[in-house]
């Protein structure tokens, strides 16, 4: 059993203790069960006398649920800095790079791509990360995106199958999309839980991802959907459509697209990853439009060699404050419940009672210096399962 004391700020998620959206308990006190899951969160003088003697007391420090990073990108070979330096002098961002990406991809060793993948997953938990998404999608081949989603399950259940990234350069649009239905689908849906499409400009057109999402969920994988990063389209509608669990980028939206969102009553997620509008000098989404309206907001890293290079979720929070309209509470919400929404998932994103202990200790006493102070390491220990996993509390 772990007992902490001396919290300054406790962000639970647990609404049903009528703490405002972040169930925030101020001079708290957090414990953890042999079964690795959250006993009690409660205000420090509330703690049973008996759970005191071993109480470790953290100083004032906040804690907040473990981030969920919703959409990333991590099995990949090579980078793509070269195309960042060129994007930075003026050449525009588009999806065609992608396919840079495939030639090192498929030119690099399993162990390679592992090396990679692992080394940025352990980035990312030092930065709070305690649960995290991870895609295929630049092998574009049966046996290349096979072998990525292999290396995918090394790090993370919560893995998707993105074979319809882009086409490959070999390849007509119409056979491709037969090849990822058919062959890619079959080899790889036994490593994958999900399925995703890229549905925007220079990659797949709403009845090509119908086709590849129907396919998905016939194998029996839940279905995500890139949509309306580039420009406006038809994917957010076609995503609410096929009741995917989330719509990813959403910069680019109309009214008709927000209303069929909230409509979804939060079953589809609008998953906003702001690293991505930073580094494509891009517009960003206002995520106050989506809230506002009653849609459900995650936010996510997307890290990738691309166009979003970072696994820092406390860069995503605060730059969802600064250029998108949130709140601070907000922010930290869509970055932990949010995220775990987006995945479908109730057991992480909150400290409430029964919910595994998968938590962040701050070296600050709120969760409001991670938008407050951008890019400065406000991460002192990670907490998964109950065990420290990153840093120390010493």
């Amino acid at each position: 059993m772990l007992v902490l004391t001396g919290i300054g700020t406790l962000v639970t998620n647990d609404v049903t203790l009528e703490r405002g959206k972040l169930g925030v308990i101020n001079n708290a006190a957090l414990v953890v069960g042999d079964d690795n899951k959250v006993a009690l969160a409660c205000e420090a003088v509330n703690l049973p006398r008996e759970l005191r003697t071993n109480a470790v007391d953290i100083g004032g420090r906040a804690v907040i649920p473990g981030f969920v990073d919703s959409h990333t990108h991590l099995v990949f070979g090579g980078d793509r800095a070269l195309e960042f330096e060129a994007r930075m002098s003026g050449k525009p961002y588009t999806a065609g790079g992608i396919r840079t990406t495939m030639s090192a991809t498929r030119g690099a060793s399993n162990d390679t791509l592992a090396e990679n993948a692992r080394r940025l997953a352990n980035e990312a938990l030092h930065t709070g990360t305690t649960t995290l998404e991870t895609k295929s999608g630049y092998g574009l081949s049966v046996l290349d995106e096979t072998r990525s989603l292999q290396v995918a399950t090394s790090i993370t259940s919560e893995t998707t199958f993105l074979g319809a990234h882009v086409v490959p350069p070999d390849s007509q649009i119409d056979d491709y999309v037969n090849l990822v239905c058919g062959e890619m689908l079959a080899q790889c849906a036994p490593s994958a839980k999900w399925i995703d499409v890229f549905c925007d400009r220079g990659a797949f057109e709403v009845d090509h991802a119908r086709a590849i999402l129907s396919a998905g969920a016939k194998a029996g994988l839940g279905m995500r959907i890139h949509a309306n990063q580039l420009q406006h389209g038809g994917g957010v509608q076609l995503g609410v459509e096929l009741g995917v669990a989330s719509c990813d980028h959403c910069t680019h939206l109309n009214d008709a697209d927000i209303s069929a969102l909230a409509d979804s009553n939060g079953s589809t997620v609008a998953t906003l990853l702001p690293t991505a509008e930073l580094c494509t000098r891009s517009q960003f989404p206002d995520a106050r439009r989506l809230i506002d309206a009653g849609v459900t907001v995650a936010l996510a890293s997307d890290c990738n060699p691309g166009s979003s290079y970072t696994t820092s979720m406390p860069l995503v929070i605060s730059l969802a404050v600064l250029n998108m309209n949130m709140t601070c509470e907000e922010a930290v919400w869509s970055a932990t419940a949010g995220g775990a929404a987006a995945l479908r998932r109730q057991d992480i994103g909150t400290l409430r009672i029964g919910a595994s202990a998968d938590f962040t200790v701050l070296n600050t006493p709120s969760y409001i210096h991670l938008a407050y102070r951008p890019g400065v390491k406000l991460v002192d220990a990670v907490f998964r399962l109950g065990g420290c996993v990153a840093g120390s509390l010493l």
